[in-house]
């Protein structure tokens, strides 16, 4: 038997003019995304960004079902979506359609459209702690489990420019097939804070970044904006960010850290963005 403890709230697109006269509490109202990982519960957000969802789910003692929410409009939650789970806590299940897949810290599932899921821990004193990633679909895929040592791993960047990291892709075009979710996971390497620089921007697809591994005292400053008018919010750790198609996205952090990304919107070709000259920054 599953119990079903969710809440969820919703976020409304915000334009570049409109952003570019936020202040600080403005930009984190839209577009910061924190308290996700409440022990016990499921807590979505959805956005009006490609309709992706983002959410935390926190198994305990009892499994906890992934139910519909309102604004889906369905009976059930996957009824006309996909979803990507990715465990950045304990050992737990991810169960779909009745059969358990059991997800190592670093792991994900790959859930077609049309199947129902619940969420549990191994133990629930050092519990799951699963990173969900919805959006919608127009067929139903085959459910996918990706290993981290699985996936698709690419070495970029370098010490000299303090951005030597691994990325790991989930989902991608040559891997497990989805209807639009691009997913992956980077690690900044020892010595390295900053990610995704030289930036770009994707204008037929948004973006969401969760930050963990990142030490409690240590934060990340994550730069969103036109290239001509950036803006910076302050991340703590497991705290997500909603990248509008117009906006650049990276981060500089004060310590190492790790980052999973995820696209939805035209297509799932990773590579198919705008890159923005250093000079163009203001």
């Amino acid at each position: 038997m599953t119990e079903s403890h969710i809440d969820h709230t919703v976020r409304y697109a915000i334009d570049p003019a409109a952003a570019a006269r936020m202040g600080t509490d403005e930009l984190r109202t839209h577009f910061h995304v924190g308290g996700l990982f409440e022990p016990g519960r499921i807590n979505l957000v959805y956005t009006h960004y490609d309709r992706m969802i983002v959410g935390g789910a926190v198994p305990l003692g009892s499994p906890i079902a992934l139910p519909a929410i309102r604004p889906t409009g369905t009976k059930g939650f996957l009824d006309r979506r996909e979803l990507v789970a990715v465990n950045i806590g304990g050992e737990g299940t991810v169960e779909v359609g009745g059969r358990p897949y059991l997800l190592g810290p670093r792991d994900m599932i790959y859930v077609g459209m049309g199947e129902t899921v619940s969420f549990a821990s191994a133990d629930p004193a050092s519990p799951a702690r699963f990173y969900l990633l919805s959006a919608p679909a127009h067929q139903g895929l085959p459910t996918r489990h990706i290993r981290i040592g699985d996936a698709k791993r690419v070495d970029l960047g370098s010490q000299a420019t303090s951005n030597e990291r691994s990325i790991f892709q989930f989902i991608h075009p040559e891997g497990a097939r989805t209807c639009q979710l691009v997913v992956g996971m980077t690690q900044l390497a020892p010595g390295s804070v900053w990610n995704t620089m030289p930036c770009h921007v994707h204008d037929r697809r948004m973006e969401a970044y969760l930050y963990f591994d990142l030490p409690e005292a240590a934060r990340v400053f994550h730069f969103m904006g036109e290239p001509a008018e950036t803006r910076h919010l302050v991340m703590r750790n497991e705290e997500a960010v909603l990248s509008a198609p117009w906006s650049i996205h990276s981060g500089c952090g004060t310590a190492s850290y790790a980052f999973i990304w995820a696209m939805a919107g035209d297509n799932v070709d990773y590579a198919d963005v705008d890159p923005v000259p250093m000079e163009a920054l203001r």
